[in-house]
């Protein structure tokens, strides 16, 4: 049942995007705010046709810890999922992504109308170096860049090395650090097809000041993004056992990094 519903979904999904893909190209020539709010409505539609065919919905919590304006968002990364939520959650996502998506016919030109800024990766500092300078352009217009630390998406459970980009950046957005947990993974995976009932859950967690230096910036994001992520993995596996990615998570006890950070926000669902 599973594999007939993922299949709906994606048939769904993938009409959905094609006609919206033709609809919208007149907004190729529009401000680049048309091009945020057109990505708004797309990305509702797949949400909805996410809950009505696989039974998968989402849950936020920590919305307050969101400052108003410009901000640096460093988000854990388990599932295509995660790259689509931020347009719903935030008023002017630009997202740090691989140049080579520009690329990519329709999606890749809206991609770059958006002001999303590409990196490659192949350039050393001078990607860097442009990086730096494309997010401060973005603060500058008050938005809000979104950065995958781990620069590709980790299953439930487990991490990449964290790029020192987000430090880089850190150092240059003068405006808090908000690390972003997750659990996207455990009901769409990075490799998988099919998409599991259940309820995604994000969590905003404590801002970071700026000020830090570089190693105790990169020290305390990973430990807030990746002890709160394993809480909530924990959390979804105890709900939803029979998930094929609650039998890879460790038994490892929960530690004072996975503990909640803070007092938990009002939540939201789709």
């Amino acid at each position: 049942m599973t594999t007939v519903r993922s299949l709906l979904a994606a048939v769904a999904g993938f009409a959905w995007t094609g006609l919206l893909a033709i609809l919208y190209l007149p907004t190729l020539a529009m401000p680049r705010r048309a091009i945020q709010v057109t990505a708004r409505f797309w990305i509702r539609g797949l949400m909805l046709i996410a809950r009505v065919f696989c039974g998968l919905g989402y849950q936020v919590r920590g919305r307050e810890r969101l400052p108003t304006g410009a901000a640096l968002v460093a988000a854990k990364h388990q599932s295509v999922w995660d790259t689509l939520i931020f347009h719903v959650l935030l008023d002017d996502p630009v997202y740090v992504l691989k140049k080579e998506l520009f690329g990519v016919p329709f999606i890749g030109w809206y991609l770059r109308k958006s002001g999303n800024i590409g990196i490659d990766r192949s350039a050393g500092m001078k990607a860097l170096k442009l990086m730096t300078s494309e997010a401060r352009d973005a603060f500058a217009d008050g938005s809000q860049v979104i950065v995958f630390p781990e620069g590709t998406r980790a299953a439930p459970g487990s991490r990449n090395p964290y790029h020192p980009g987000i430090a880089a950046l850190y150092a240059t957005a003068e405006t808090p650090v908000v690390p972003v947990a997750l659990n996207s993974g455990m009901f769409w995976g990075r490799r998988s097809f099919h998409k599991y009932a259940g309820t995604i859950i994000l969590e905003f967690l404590e801002p970071i000041e700026p000020g830090l230096d570089r190693r105790a910036f990169l020290g305390l994001l990973e430990d807030r993004i990746e002890g709160a992520s394993r809480r909530l993995c924990a959390e979804a596996a105890e709900a939803h056992p029979r998930l094929p990615a609650a039998a890879t998570l460790t038994d490892a006890p929960v530690d004072a990094a996975d503990a909640p950070c803070g007092t938990r926000g009002k939540t939201a669902e789709t």
